[in-house]
């Protein structure tokens, strides 16, 4: 790797925490190995709280680009000179675009997640889903499945002070796909929960449950909520089985890890970022395999 940089390497990188087990740096090195492409991308744990500061140094270093995981995403969204028309619904970003100074934030995890389904022959399209979480990756999921066409949303989100947000968020899912029918509930009401999950044909956990140092917690507390014919999804990918999927597996339900997830968000991100497409299956197989 460092034989290839140069004075003239742009860089890019990832910010978040914690970010020391993401394959994000791995994944997008290779690929502009692959290319040719004159980048290197690396990860800085970056706290909430400095955020505008990541943002500010990459203004200064001039960078192309930047990656924005948990729990920065919304945070990101109040120095950006530009939200896509995603972003701007979701109140969150994932990725940063430097064009000359100027910031456009994009959000590309719900692509990311629909794209994973459709990797595993399933499909969104007139089906319910059931989803915990209401941070970024969560809110991009719920709204990139209303707009591919589901049935039918449903939220679990702590009942916090950032609770008026997730009904904020159903509003406006609704308000742009009047006929996909979004509901809101508190993750605590497990009854309910477990009520919504049997109804629906996929669930996914978009918390930080199940990420280490996290893996010995699940979203799901009540294992008997799990139920054959349910595609289950964790947008965790570190570890890559959970002990959400490893439960929901032991029950008959059809289980999606994280890495899916990550690669196609990555591969949108990649392509804003250079404009040419990542060599996807290759990176699948090298790193995903």
């Amino acid at each position: 790797m460092e034989s290839r940089i140069q004075g003239t390497t742009g860089l890019l990188a990832l910010i978040g925490s914690p970010v020391g087990h993401s394959g994000s740096p791995a994944m997008y090195n290779y690929s502009f190995q692959r290319l040719g492409l004159d980048y290197v991308y690396t990860a800085f744990d970056i706290k909430e709280h400095e955020t505008g500061k990541a943002i500010e140094a990459m203004r200064t270093f001039r960078m192309r680009g930047m990656n924005v995981t948990m729990p920065d995403k919304t945070e990101a969204v109040k120095y950006m000179d530009e939200l896509s028309p995603a972003a701007r619904i979701i109140g969150a970003v994932n990725t940063i675009v430097n064009d000359g100074g100027k910031l456009t934030g994009y959000i590309t995890d719900g692509e990311g997640f629909v794209n994973n389904l459709r990797d595993h022959g399933v499909e969104i399209k007139g089906k319910k889903i059931t989803v915990a979480g209401g941070g970024g990756a969560a809110t991009a999921i719920q709204v990139q499945c209303a707009l591919d066409g589901a049935a039918a949303v449903s939220i679990f989100n702590r009942n916090d002070a950032f609770f008026a947000r997730t009904l904020e968020t159903a509003e406006k899912i609704r308000s742009a796909k009047p006929e996909c029918t979004v509901q809101v509930y508190d993750i605590a009401d497990g009854e309910k929960l477990k009520e919504e999950m049997a109804s629906s044909d996929f669930f996914a956990n978009a918390t930080i449950a199940g990420m280490a140092p996290l893996e010995h917690e699940s979203v799901v507390k009540d294992i008997s909520a799990f139920h054959p014919g349910l595609v289950v999804c964790d947008a965790v990918y570190h570890p890559r089985e959970t002990k959400l999927l490893r439960e929901a597996a032991q029950a008959g339900c059809t289980c999606i890890t994280g890495e899916g997830m990550l690669l196609w968000q990555g591969a949108a991100a990649f392509r804003l970022y250079t404009g040419q497409d990542m060599p996807v299956e290759e990176v699948r197989e090298k790193f995903f395999s």
